[in-house]
């Protein structure tokens, strides 16, 4: 892997022998001739013509995700919520129905319960990873199954070949959203996934400075979302592209960073006083740790924990914490913390944030690549030092 997120979907040499992927910075594209224009036109002719379309950088990103992946192609666009966003309207129509576990990210619950029932389009939501109610759930007019592997904040692993069994055999597409995970960690088409997704701003550019989307999928699925991105204009900028693909030339590195410290803090949280439950799929402890050492090469960098306080007393031990930044988002090289409830629930009452399994103790770590000695040093005089509070 090491060497794939170097060197796979890049061409042997790039034009005017540049090391790295140049950013084509253009709207439109000229042709020398009329001539041209009709080769193109007719299909004989493979280039670009717009922006809205394609663009070199772009392009050659893509090529490195399908391959990492293991589909047969990829595209990009302008942040993950686009990319499933698109996925699931390529698929759907007035009339169709959508089955979602009810532990997906919560725009993606909003689209579909919200946005998507205006349009006709009916849901059913299952509970967390139980694949006998989603089999009960599908329906004739079922076209999607949307899953997470690993789902956020608690980390639950899916047992994906399964998942792809019922769906094949309902004539349903499956769509995960494998952003915890990344390529390096697990690819889900292996296990017969049909729509792998990617917020390309975490763990695929990690640093925190670009938005951008994957969609990963055999190209006749593939084929769909372009056209709605063609469409809706949501292409991924060239300078984006350039970033992401910086990025990913040390994607296996950091992610294999990030695996071994965030396992050490998830075991180290367990011995703290005050903690009261740690989700990490890498510890022995969390209910789907058999799927994940099943799935996953690495148990990925973040891990969920809850503390034995209330909605202050939480909040105390975050602003005493000396070293990861408060924040949304994850997978960038800096230590990121949040308090769901704050953070991502704050709307909702603590009855309904509960209802949905967000409780006030509830803690999110984005590990970076700090020491992780450093990081648990720090969580232990956060927790010490807020104690009486």
């Amino acid at each position: 892997m090491k060497t794939q997120v170097v060197h796979s979907g890049e061409p042997r040499h790039f034009p005017f022998e540049s090391l790295t992927t140049p950013i084509v910075q253009t709207a439109t594209y000229t042709f020398r001739n009329s001539q041209e224009v009709i080769a193109f036109m007719e299909g004989k002719l493979e280039r670009e013509e717009y922006g809205r379309y394609g663009n070199p950088s772009v392009s050659v990103l893509e090529k490195k995700l399908a391959e990492l992946e293991g589909t047969e192609d990829a595209l990009t666009c302008a942040s993950g919520m686009t990319a499933v966003t698109m996925s699931i309207l390529a698929l759907v129509k007035q009339g169709s129905h959508v089955v979602l576990f009810a532990d997906c990210y919560r725009r993606t619950r909003q689209f579909v319960m919200q946005f998507l029932s205006r349009f006709g389009v009916e849901h059913s939501l299952v509970p967390a990873g139980d694949l006998e109610a989603l089999e009960r759930a599908i329906r004739p007019e079922t076209r999607l199954v949307i899953s997470e592997a690993p789902t956020n904040p608690y980390q639950s692993v899916v047992d994906l070949e399964r998942l792809a069994e019922i769906c094949r055999k309902r004539g349903v597409k499956s769509l995960v959203d494998s952003t915890f995970a990344t390529p390096v960690n697990m690819q889900p088409a292996r296990y017969g996934i049909d729509i792998v997704i990617h917020s390309a701003t975490k763990y695929l550019a990690g640093h925190n400075d670009v938005l951008g989307g994957v969609v990963a999928a055999n190209r006749g699925l593939t084929s769909l979302v372009r056209d709605f991105r063609h469409v809706f204009g949501a292409m991924l900028d060239p300078h984006a592209a350039y970033l992401i693909q910086r990025g990913m030339k040390t994607l296996a590195l950091r992610v294999a960073q990030q695996n071994e410290s965030a396992q050490v803090l998830a075991e180290a949280l367990e011995g703290m006083p005050g903690v009261k439950q740690v989700w990490y799929p890498g510890l022995p402890s969390h209910p789907d740790h058999a799927l994940a050492k099943r799935y996953m090469s690495g148990f990925g960098g973040v891990v969920t924990f809850e503390l034995e306080r209330d909605l202050e007393g939480t909040m105390q031990f975050i602003d005493a914490c000396k070293i990861p930044r408060i924040a949304p988002s994850l997978g960038g090289v800096e230590s990121l913390i949040e308090q769901p409830s704050l953070m991502s629930y704050f709307e909702l009452s603590t009855e309904q944030r509960e209802a949905v399994g967000i409780r006030d103790g509830v803690v999110r770590y984005a590990v970076g690549i700090e020491d992780a000695a450093d990081l648990v040093d720090d969580l232990r005089q956060a927790l010490e030092s807020t104690q009486a509070a």
